[in-house]
């Protein structure tokens, strides 16, 4: 399918579920802009959650031009339909965005009428141009109160070079603090099973930060749905044989995702999170990944303040890009829509997003 072309018409055009592992995941396979939010797995997490799902393809004459895995969240501001990174298109038919989009959105109409849906919330890994803004805005969609609980922007790194490039590459503290790290005989990084001590190292520091962490039970839930195909790994930095620091790698389609991080404040002073860091970096080159995926990117110079500003700096030192992305949207269903909007605009500024 990747080296065909084709003419999208949206006479013969249609939308059917897709119930076959390998047919959804071949496609993504194929895709350029991707994150496993659109993953067969993280549709068996969202079931596990007891959210009901749609894994949607959109057909022109056999041929699968794009999918989008959606979820139906059941909140105390109202009921939507969730597209997280998605929909998802195959590279020959991004010339037909607009057509296969409207189709898309026949669809899930019906879906959000079914299920008393107000909304439908979908953050696209699309380029923010103004073609990509045009198109949204032409099917409907205006830019959402609140992002979708997934990045709108990022920072990757290509591993493949060899991996003295890759430290090469770093920035020069990031480097010497990895190195000093690596030399020091009482640190050790470990791949473990023991997720209940990454769930413990998750509530000291949201503790310390002042923030509400993923429960105990979504993470569990999520680490148990990607753990069915090895599709994720935890990273224990230890000092002295004594936990400090954790990570969630989760490898899917050729990309390493650095989704989840917890660590003490204890023997901070050893930058044990930079080792972890980089041992996980080369566990992804092991694995065969052309990419490693930070989660998460904003501009600090741009904004000092925002929360995720001091983990961009440290993901930033170990080389890579930024990729940013249109904003979240969101297609109005119902008028009540528009208590949600109010809802979530005042939260967002007492956040200080």
């Amino acid at each position: 399918m990747s080296g065909m072309s084709m003419t999208v018409t949206s006479m013969s055009m249609i939308v059917k579920e897709i119930a076959d592992k390998k047919t959804w995941e071949d496609f993504l396979e194929n895709c350029r802009e991707k994150t496993f939010l659109q993953s067969w797995n993280w549709g068996q997490f969202q079931k596990t959650m007891n959210n009901k799902i749609w894994r949607l393809g959109v057909f022109d004459n056999n041929n699968l031009l794009a999918t989008a895995l959606v979820c139906k969240i059941t909140a105390k501001r109202g009921t939507f339909l969730l597209i997280q990174h998605g929909p998802a298109f195959a590279l020959q038919a991004t010339a037909g965005k607009p057509t296969i989009l409207k189709t898309l959105i026949s669809r899930l109409k019906e879906i959000a009428k079914q299920e008393n849906a107000i909304f439908v919330r979908m953050n696209p890994l699309w380029e923010e141009t103004q073609e990509n803004i045009n198109c949204l805005k032409a099917t409907g969609f205006s830019p959402a109160p609140m992002h979708a609980n997934a990045y709108e922007s990022t920072w990757k790194l290509d591993i493949r070079p060899p991996e003295q490039e890759l430290l090469k590459n770093m920035r020069k503290t990031t480097r010497y603090l990895v190195r000093q790290a690596m030399k020091n005989p009482n640190i050790t990084i470990e791949q473990s099973q023991d997720i209940e001590t990454y769930l413990w190292l998750n509530k000291q520091m949201a503790k310390r930060q002042k923030f509400t962490p993923f429960s105990d039970d979504y993470i569990k839930k999520e680490f148990q749905a990607f753990s069915t195909d090895r599709q994720i790994s935890l990273f224990l930095g230890k000092y002295n044989n004594e936990v400090v620091c954790g990570a969630l790698i989760v490898f899917w389609s050729d990309i390493g995702f650095y989704h989840q991080a917890a660590s003490l404040e204890k023997y901070a002073k050893f930058s044990i999170p930079y080792l972890l860091q980089w041992e996980a970096i080369k566990q992804a080159k092991a694995k065969g990944c052309s990419d490693y995926d930070f989660w998460g990117y904003t501009d600090p110079q741009k904004c000092p303040h925002h929360p995720w500003a001091g983990p961009t700096l440290f993901k930033m030192g170990f080389g890579g890009k930024a990729y940013e992305y249109v904003k979240t949207q969101d297609l109005k269903i119902s008028s009540k829509y528009w208590l949600t909007y109010t809802f979530e605009t005042i939260r967002r500024f007492k956040r200080g997003l």
